[in-house]
C-alpha cells in the first residue's frame, strides 16, 4: 500500500506528501453554487434593470460603475452577504428580495425584486468568482 510506504519513510516523506497535496489544490475553483430555478444570465439582465450598478460595480454589466455600494467582483468567493448574513442561496435571496428586512439600517433599498428574480440575480452573482 502506498500509504504505509510514506508512513514507513519517515517524518521527511510524510510532510512532502502533505505539502505536495496542499499545493494540488492552490488555485482550484469550485463550480459556483446552484440556485434552484436561477439563470445566470438573466440574472444579469435583471441587475441592469433595477439599475443595481448606480452603486455597485458589477463584472458584465452595462454602466455598473458604482461605488456606494461594495464592488461585486468575486461575490461568489465571499462569505458573508452585508458582512453578517451567510452567502447561501435562500439567504442571498431573501436579502435581495428585502435587504431591510434582514438587516435593518442597511443602505440597500428594498427595489421591489421578487422572488423569482432574486433566484435569477443570485445565480449571475454565484458566477462572479
Amino acid at each position: 500500500m502506498r500509504v504505509f510506504s510514506i508512513l514507513a519513510a519517515g517524518p521527511g516523506a510524510i510532510a512532502a506528501t502533505l505539502c505536495a497535496l496542499a499545493l494540488a489544490a492552490c488555485g482550484k475553483q469550485h463550480a459556483p453554487m446552484r440556485v434552484d430555478g436561477g439563470d445566470a444570465k438573466l440574472g444579469m439582465r435583471l441587475m441592469e434593470q433595477y439599475q443595481c450598478g448606480a452603486c455597485h460595480a458589477i463584472p458584465e454589466v452595462a454602466a455598473a460603475r458604482g461605488t456606494l455600494g461594495p464592488p461585486l467582483a468575486h461575490f461568489g468567493r465571499r462569505s458573508y452577504i452585508a458582512g453578517a448574513i451567510p452567502n447561501l442561496p435562500d439567504p442571498l435571496t431573501e436579502w435581495l428580495v428585502n435587504p431591510p428586512a434582514m438587516k435593518p439600517g442597511t443602505t440597500m433599498p428594498n427595489l421591489g425584486v421578487s422572488p423569482a428574480e432574486a433566484r435569477h440575480i443570485a445565480a449571475y452573482l454565484y458566477e462572479l468568482r
